[in-house]
């Protein structure tokens, strides 16, 4: 069975390699751009996300005639989205694909649809998302970046090296905290876990090296990540949505002119929403690809999932203040009744 496992990871790192091999010697065949966006991401080349960005620069220098194109800088080389987003305000970069973690940080509103046991499925995130996708269009806009689009990141799951079936096996866990989000912070807050803060791009050393045993992610972020390698089991509630987004920093889009923009957004647009359609199929055929390399789901009681559920929802007023107002709960809240009164 090692072997097995062993040798299918090495065909997928080998298969990982010839893809970001192929990507590399297409990118360098391109001709610069007369103004290249330079855009970062935690995603690894080779991922779904990274095919997307790649159609995407492909089509805008197309449409453009090659005054518009993008540099991209994946699997966090230029550091966690907090690094980007500094270095997006030094003028070193001009986007990023970011995680509601860089989200909150330039507009901590948007932060309210990620809060725990908001949405029962996706169905009811696309409804308050889409009824709300204006007002924090102009929220991000305050903030200095234009939205490129929505992309789903998914429903989030907690990973661990031992079984992780009620709230008292979280509270003994050495539990993982992306280092600086306030909104996870939250979250432990109402279970009374003190949580170990590291950077994302520290999680896995983390988790070879002992200094974590569980950590969340989306369940094809696990995979992309590589940290299903160093976990055993998935505890089947899932604790919240995760948002993700293309941002790309206003300052930077004053030398694109506005002829140029429409089309970047006009080619955004469609592959952005693909590519949330893809990630959604992923993410279900990923709990699959985890089974088969031996990570165990862990099935919890209707008694326990009510008590992660009471217990999380908690944590809604407490970001009252801290990322959102009282005001945007509440329209959240009446969207959803509306939706579910349907």
């Amino acid at each position: 069975m090692t072997f097995f496992r062993n040798f299918r990871l090495s065909a997928l790192v080998l298969g990982l390699l010839i893809m970001v091999t192929a990507t590399a010697a297409d990118a360098a065949r391109k001709p610069k751009a007369k103004f290249m966006i330079k855009f970062a991401t935690l995603a690894p080349e080779g991922s779904t996300w990274m095919k997307s960005m790649h159609q995407m620069d492909d089509e805008v220098r197309a449409r453009t005639d090659n005054r518009v194109g993008f540099k991209f800088y994946p699997g966090g080389v230029q550091g966690d989205e907090k690094d980007v987003l500094r270095k997006i305000r030094n003028g070193q970069l001009h986007g990023g694909g970011f995680t509601g973690f860089g989200l909150g940080s330039v507009a901590s509103d948007v932060r309210v649809l990620e809060m725990p046991f908001m949405f029962r499925d996706l169905a009811e995130l696309d409804y308050v998302r889409g009824a709300l996708d204006e007002q924090f269009d102009g929220v991000f806009n305050d903030g200095g970046y234009l939205n490129l689009g929505w992309v789903d990141v998914g429903f989030i799951y907690i990973f661990s090296k031992t079984p992780i079936a009620t709230p008292e096996d979280l509270a003994s866990a050495r539990m993982w905290v992306w280092a600086g989000d306030p909104l996870a912070e939250l979250f432990f807050k109402a279970f009374n876990i003190s949580p170990i803060p590291l950077a994302a791009p520290d999680v896995l050393t983390a988790l070879q090296t002992g200094v974590i045993d569980s950590a969340y992610s989306s369940t094809l972020g696990c995979i992309a990540l590589q940290w299903f390698t160093r976990v055993s089991y998935m505890t089947d509630v899932p604790i919240t949505h995760s948002l993700g987004a293309a941002l790309i920093s206003n300052k930077a889009l004053r030398k694109v002119s506005p002829e140029d923009l429409a089309i970047m957004q006009e080619v955004s647009g469609p592959i952005l929403r693909n590519l949330t359609e893809k990630t959604r199929a992923q993410n279900q055929e990923a709990i699959d690809e985890m089974k088969k390399e031996g990570v165990q789901v862990v099935e919890v009681s209707d008694t326990v999932h009510k008590q992660f559920f009471k217990t999380g929802r908690e944590a809604w007023e407490d970001g009252v203040g801290k990322l959102y107002s009282a005001e945007l709960l509440q329209q959240v809240k009446t969207l959803l009744a509306e939706y579910r009164a349907k």
